[in-house]
């Protein structure tokens, strides 16, 4: 199965602008200069036509097909393509067999897998003998990051390469070309575009070369349709016309979902308020579910406004049920409340750090026996026992504060919960002070 197939497609159809477009040689290739400028490790491993299995990992349309494709003629192994949104567990058992045979002939066998994070963790198994054997070498696409998507026995057999969303400068550049060029690109219809049309193209498809020349391939077909004699270039409105909306980057399981979630929650936590509505914004915009970013503003409102702001939370409870009762996308407008009140709010993670450490401490120390004062006696020989005996109640003492002490001798002089001087816990570090003052005095007293 040759991946080399000329413009035009199986029905017979002229080939998409992208795909007519595409790469043929590193030369032509767009971006990618960290791997691919002169002395740069997949350049050398291509031109040296290394035999490593390779993992490329990138955002859509940054040419990861494209530099298979490049790859291909540069090898004496009989090259093989793959979809792992097409095929299954049968056909690569088929695609293995057939690299198995070719070995024995002296043969080797490269295979191309697209989007292969599709592929589960028993098919990835698949491959595995093969590739440890050298029967095949293979070359891996995916969108997704490899750590989180591919099985590890197989990753660690692979060199694993980066690309990079395209600049606008570097995508404009594409479409330049494909404007000008009259055999496989649009050069024989006459057309021109500025270079902040192309530039506007570029930033609204993201760094997604696939994607911008499709947007300008329907541009294109917009601007040849007007009237003769019209002024025959791609506007900024012809383009807003063929995108229709903006591309945005996002995989609601994926890594970007979490890098953004992972940018909101670090803004509020560093008193942005600018920073975490761009990311709200950004997130809402790419479909993610508003319920599942109330969750992490929820949790944001515990783990770093805390104490300092206890009403942070009460705010964000009422703001998810605000969104409950007027739905998308009016109610999109309390959880933007709720996200700036947690950035300006002040800021402390005391309860947090305190329940972590005493969580480790139930789990690194013995399981102290709790104290006799603090036991009840339902029964006579829990009280002969010495159940409860010592306990005083503490609404019974002068300022509601006894002299005992509530912790395993072991633990008693552990501290956890340091409150910070930030909002309402100064208050409460002035009240913890207090208390402690009261007990130490009582204790000295033997009250």
């Amino acid at each position: 199965m040759s991946l080399f197939g000329a413009s035009v497609s199986p029905g017979g159809q002229r080939a998409p602008l992208a795909e007519r477009m595409r790469p043929r040689t590193l030369a032509e290739f767009a971006g990618q200069w960290h791997l691919l400028g002169p002395g740069r490790p997949l350049r050398l491993q291509i031109e040296a036509d290394q035999g490593g299995s390779l993992i490329l990992w990138g955002p859509p349309g940054t040419g990861k097909t494209t530099l298979a494709k490049i790859i291909a003629p540069k090898t004496a192994a009989t090259f093989l393509e793959f979809s792992a949104v097409l095929s299954g567990i049968k056909e690569i058992k088929a695609v293995m067999a057939e690299a198995e045979k070719a070995l024995a002939y002296g043969s080797r066998t490269l295979l191309f897998i697209d989007e292969i994070h599709r592929f589960n963790r028993a098919q990835q198994d698949a491959f595995l003998p093969y590739v440890e054997r050298g029967a095949i070498r293979l070359i891996g696409a995916t969108t997704e990051n490899p750590s989180f998507e591919i099985n590890a026995a197989l990753l660690s057999r692979c060199r694993v390469y980066t690309l990079l969303a395209l600049s606008g400068e570097e995508v404009a550049g594409l479409l330049e070309r494909a404007l000008a060029d009259p055999e496989r690109g649009l050069g024989a219809l006459g057309l021109s575009a500025g270079q902040q049309t192309l530039l506007g193209i570029a930033d609204d498809t993201g760094g997604d070369a696939r994607n911008a020349l499709n947007a300008l391939e329907a541009a294109a077909q917009l601007a040849a349709s007007l009237p003769p004699g019209t002024d025959r270039r791609i506007t900024p409105e012809l383009a807003a016309q063929a995108l229709q909306r903006r591309t945005l980057l996002y995989d609601k399981s994926g890594e970007e979902h979490y890098n953004l979630i992972s940018a909101l929650h670090k803004s509020v936590r560093n008193s942005d308020a600018d920073a975490a509505l761009y990311w709200l914004s950004r997130m809402l915009a790419a479909g993610e579910d508003p319920g599942y970013i109330m969750r992490r503003v929820v949790r944001m409102a515990v783990e770093d406004i805390g104490l300092a702001a206890p009403e942070a939370l009460n705010l964000c409870l009422s703001a998810r049920d605000a969104m409950d009762f007027l739905g998308s996308p009016e109610g999109e407008l309390a959880l933007a409340e709720a996200v700036v009140y947690l950035a300006l709010a002040p800021k402390s993670n005391a309860v947090y750090t305190a329940f972590a450490a005493a969580r480790e401490d139930v789990e690194t120390t013995r399981a102290e026996p709790v104290p006799l004062h603090l036991r009840n006696a339902p029964t006579r020989l829990m009280e002969e026992l010495g159940y409860g005996k010592g306990y005083r109640y503490a609404h019974d003492e002068e300022g509601r504060v006894a002299a005992m002490t509530c912790l395993p001798d072991a633990l008693r002089d552990r501290r956890y919960y340091r409150p910070t001087q930030g909002g309402r816990e100064k208050g409460l570090a002035q009240r913890m002070d207090e208390i402690r003052k009261m007990r130490e005095a009582k204790q000295k007293q033997g009250t």
